[in-house]
């Protein structure tokens, strides 16, 4: 895409110091690193397409994890052992995960606000089929075909972050994803208070009805992102984005630490549940039972992203995320004690900790993405380079790297479902998961240390 420079835009007709040329909903002009621009209107309109982008993603996360919450229904009835369980929940935090790498590039190919609005109507699909074909009897392949449609609920987070990233100014990035993904994260927590309603009011005879109440949720998505949402052009970035930031290095090593925590938001959100059932079976021998402490893990992680990303913005990304990882091996580390010593009060506390430290690192680690392509057009312009150009291709690499850090970083749901199965299939307890997790906190930590905290010739300042 051809860079619009200050002459450019006179030439055109484009006031420097407000929004201006508004095609449809296409904004063809989008400055907000300058003060004047962001003032005079550019905040505002970013504001609306931000309250938007997070009640569609809310919706989104709510379907993608709709099968944390339906297992619970699955009763005797319908003959399906713990380890068929986690195999449910297992695939539709795979597919999310795969559906994220395309779901960023449709916002380049079809516009943020075009594909939110085809992204939201699409979670239709998954929730009408559930509401209707959820009943004793049927087939458990039905019901797995039945969870990977849910998954296309996991690739709305790329899309939607990818698109707001375009939208805010650097120094408020940290703020804006991490109230962006902290909204959507609380879907995770909402359908599973839906679940409880459902159960306490239904009981576990009507798994139908928790899918069944977010249809007109979906359509009311759908339609406040046509009315209210807006695409930009500037954020249609090349073909090439995803292919150039697949060679850095960095990509790959953010999405490491992004299966440490946005992986372990997930998929421990989608486990936590059946985890306590099994492991606990005298303290939560009926689902309600369980219902009632599911939610308030991923409730608690979900408003705290915000905070993860606001510290970051204060503090450097890489360094609240080293300690944060180091706080997430000292909870796994308790989780562990606790399940070692039969203590539920201990395990309960342990894992809070391990949703509320996993949500703050989803923030901070977020915030790192545009912070290590800055610095990378610092030190381009530093050796001569245009600013314009530098702060485009930092702006286009960024967005690309999202979906990557996105995709990967969902894919550790699936990796913790995983190991939850094996540990529980083979040892009869969770043990020897908690133990990989633990491994892979100190993994991450010591790697943000050495890629970004140490001094070293090739270090990124600011990150």
């Amino acid at each position: 895409m051809t860079v619009t420079t200050d002459v450019e835009r006179r030439g055109r007709g484009y006031p420097l110091g407000r929004l201006s040329r508004l095609r449809g909903r296409w904004i063809d002009d989008w400055r907000p690193e300058e003060p004047e621009f962001w003032r005079t209107g550019g905040a505002r309109t970013a504001r609306r397409n931000l309250i938007f982008s997070i009640f569609s993603e809310h919706i989104g996360f709510s379907v993608w994890t709709l099968w944390s919450v339906l297992v619970l229904f699955l009763g005797p009835a319908y003959g399906i052992d713990p380890a068929g369980k986690f195999t449910l929940t297992a695939v539709p935090a795979l597919i999310g995960s795969v559906l994220r790498v395309p779901y960023t590039f449709a916002v380049a190919r079809f516009g943020g606000r075009n594909w939110t609005v085809f992204s939201a109507a699409l979670l239709l699909v998954p929730s009408v089929l559930a509401a209707f074909l959820i009943q004793p009897g049927v087939s458990y392949t039905t019901l797995l075909l039945l969870a990977a449609v849910a998954g296309v609920g996991g690739g709305n987070f790329a899309s939607s972050m990818a698109n707001i990233n375009a939208f805010y100014p650097q120094h408020l990035k940290g703020w804006a994803l991490g109230l962006n993904a902290g909204g959507g994260n609380l879907g995770v927590a909402v359908v599973q208070l839906v679940g409880l309603a459902v159960l306490a009011t239904a009981g576990n005879g009507s798994p139908g009805l928790v899918a069944g109440i977010y249809i007109p949720l979906i359509v009311l998505a759908a339609l406040g992102s046509a009315l209210y949402m807006d695409n930009l052009t500037q954020a249609r970035s090349d073909k090439r984005a995803m292919r150039e930031v697949c060679r850095d290095p960095h990509t790959w090593i953010v999405s490491v630490l992004y299966i440490g925590t946005f992986g372990s938001f997930i998929g421990f959100g989608f486990a936590f549940g059946q985890v306590l059932q099994v492991q606990f079976k005298a303290d939560f021998d009926t689902p309600i039972k369980a219902a009632y402490l599911t939610f308030l893990g991923p409730l608690l992680g979900s408003l705290i992203r915000p905070v993860g990303g606001w510290a970051a913005d204060r503090l450097g990304g890489a360094k609240v995320t080293f300690w944060n990882f180091v706080a997430m091996a000292a909870a796994a580390g308790l989780v562990l004690a606790a399940s070692a010593l039969e203590s539920l009060p201990l395990f309960l506390t342990g894992f809070v900790l391990l949703f509320v430290f996993s949500g703050l690192g989803n923030g901070s680690t977020y915030k790192m993405i545009p912070a290590i392509f800055r610095a990378k057009a610092e030190l381009g312009v530093a050796n001569g380079g245009d600013p314009v150009a530098a702060e485009h291709q930092a702006r286009r690499l960024a967005g690309a790297l999202i979906g990557i850090a996105g995709a990967v970083g969902a894919f550790g749901g699936v990796l913790v479902n995983v190991a939850f199965r094996q540990s529980f299939q083979t040892a009869g307890t969770g043990e020897a998961a908690y133990m990989a997790f633990i491994a892979f906190y100190a993994l991450c930590f010591a790697l943000t240390w050495l890629v970004y905290l140490r001094t070293h010739p090739r270090k990124l300042a600011g990150v």
